[in-house]
């Protein structure tokens, strides 16, 4: 026993430990270990493939099958001229040889519902939906067929991010808008704007960072009640070089537009619209969207994806086209004058 227990290279049965029981021992640790990298580096390889899996459903969402029909089902939100326009438009650059049906909500939001679980069960292969009401009815109701909105200016406030939606915004992006101003007023620093917080105080916000970038300030008034437009506008007069009007209900009304183009003039301070009417009425500049054009984009991201684009963008795609009016008369009257190169940009003058 004395022996066996001083001789180390005995086993507990009294048999020889080898070199070779050594070489088994660790050999047998090594594969274990290398079992739980197998293991370790399959469960990985499973959730990168279960995550993969995710986005391609989530891809294919926007997707239409290859034998399908190209049946496009139109939602309009209402039967209105620039809805119409729009429409036109797109099935100017559609795909070639699609056949459409359209919808009118006339307004009505249950309405649009209840058309929209129609075209759930109908053969339509892709939903255009134009304007808010039709692609928010859209959204509710259809899960399983692409949605294409169009004729919305903000989309992402309302929500519109589902797997299976995707389409144009008409808003033209801040930073283009504040470099075409730069382009016509290239001294310009400081634009002044009225809003109603509750409707667009992120856009104001959003706006101050994105002109900062170009060494143009922004000072935004809030105002929430049309009574307030005077007062406000005066303030804003004593410290701005040029008058920025944004989409907003609260603020431009029949009665108001008038007064603000007029007051503006009185203090030689250009204003820059958002529709060649403000132009036609006084504003120095407008930027604004062919409605036809808004169509026309919108068909080619039809097109996209009946020829089988898988990767469409998520945010909403801005349209391409911008139309630029100005009203020489007004530019007369503040003794400005413009080039050739600035003039090849106008679309459009009063």
């Amino acid at each position: 026993m004395a022996n066996l227990k001083q001789n180390s290279s005995f086993s507990v049965s009294g048999q020889p430990r080898t070199q070779n029981s050594k070489l088994r021992t660790r050999s047998r640790h090594g594969t274990m270990g290398l079992r739980m990298m197998q293991t370790t580096d399959y469960i990985d390889r499973l959730f990168r493939a279960v995550a993969g899996l995710g986005l391609l459903l989530g891809l294919c969402a926007l997707c239409v099958s290859e034998s399908a029909a190209m049946d496009i089902a139109i939602l309009q939100s209402s039967g209105i001229p620039a809805y119409r326009e729009a429409v036109a438009g797109l099935k100017a650059t559609g795909p070639i040889g699609a056949s459409y049906t359209e919808y009118d909500l006339q307004g009505d939001l249950e309405l649009g519902k209840k058309l929209a679980r129609k075209l759930r069960a109908s053969n339509a292969s892709l939903v255009v939906a134009v304007g808010l009401k039709a692609a928010l009815a859209a959204k509710v109701e259809i899960v399983d067929i692409p949605i294409v909105y169009m004729m919305i200016l903000d989309p992402l406030k309302h929500q519109l991010t589902s797997a299976n939606m995707t389409g144009t915004v008409l808003e033209i992006p801040l930073d283009r808008q504040v470099k075409i101003m730069r382009i016509f007023l290239p001294t310009l620093h400081r634009i002044g704007t009225l809003y109603d917080p509750a409707k667009n105080g992120s856009r104001v916000k959003n706006a101050v960072e994105q002109a900062g970038i170009f060494d143009v300030q922004v000072k935004g008034l809030p105002v929430e009640n049309e009574k307030d437009v005077p007062q406000q506008l005066r303030a804003l007069f004593s410290d701005i070089e040029a008058l920025w009007l944004i989409p907003d209900s609260a603020i431009l009304t029949h009665e108001s537009i008038p007064f603000i183009l007029d007051s503006a003039l009185a203090h030689r301070i250009p204003v820059i619209g958002f529709s060649p009417e403000f132009t036609r009425l006084g504003a120095l500049l407008s930027m604004s969207i062919d409605y036809g054009d808004v169509g026309r984009d919108t068909g080619l991201l039809v097109k996209r994806i009946f020829d089988g684009e898988r990767l469409l963008p998520l945010n909403p795609v801005p349209i391409e086209r911008l139309k630029i009016t100005v009203n020489l008369k007004t530019a007369r009257f503040l003794n400005m004058t413009f080039t050739r190169e600035q003039m090849s940009l106008v679309d459009e003058t009063f």
